[in-house]
């Protein structure tokens, strides 16, 4: 699985000019399904996301995670982050995951969030044309692929 987490003021997801997700300060989620991946790395995704130490103390130092400030969650699929641009000036989408296997391995990660007590995870609607709105907070962006978390 893949993820591109942002840390946000404020976010929110509509489909159709209807909302159907939004936070108030925590990190937007994209989340990528690749053929091969499983629950087990939804879990470790989720819990590194969640344990991430990405937000600034009293000091203005990197040291807290979306745990220990208390944010929320809006988790986006999106498996255009499983695109291949090696070759040619087209993305190859082939390592993405059918919809009928990534669904649940998304629906798992959000899971998997709320276990590692995020205390709100909201989601935007999955294989929707979605619209997505967020204030980037420093920004600070990361990308996390779980194939390169410590596995068992």
């Amino acid at each position: 699985m893949k993820a591109v987490i942002q840390r946000v003021s404020y976010a929110g997801v509509s489909v159709d000019g209807v909302t159907k997700g939004k936070i108030n300060g925590g990190l937007l989620i994209f989340v990528g399904v690749e053929e091969g991946d499983d629950k087990y790395q939804a879990e470790i995704l989720a819990n590194k996301i969640a344990n991430l130490r990405i937000f600034s103390d009293i000091n203005d130092k990197m040291n807290l995670s979306l745990l220990d400030v208390g944010g929320e969650a809006l988790v986006i699929s999106n498996f255009t982050l499983c695109g291949d641009c090696k070759k040619g000036r087209r993305p190859y989408f082939g390592e993405a995951a059918r919809p009928e296997y990534a669904q649940p391995l998304y629906e798992s990660f959000c899971v998997e969030l709320e276990k590692c007590g995020v205390k709100k995870t909201e989601k935007g609607e999955f294989g929707a044309d979605m619209k997505v709105e967020l204030l980037n907070d420093g920004p600070v962006t990361i990308i996390i692929n779980s194939k390169e978390l410590s596995q068992k």
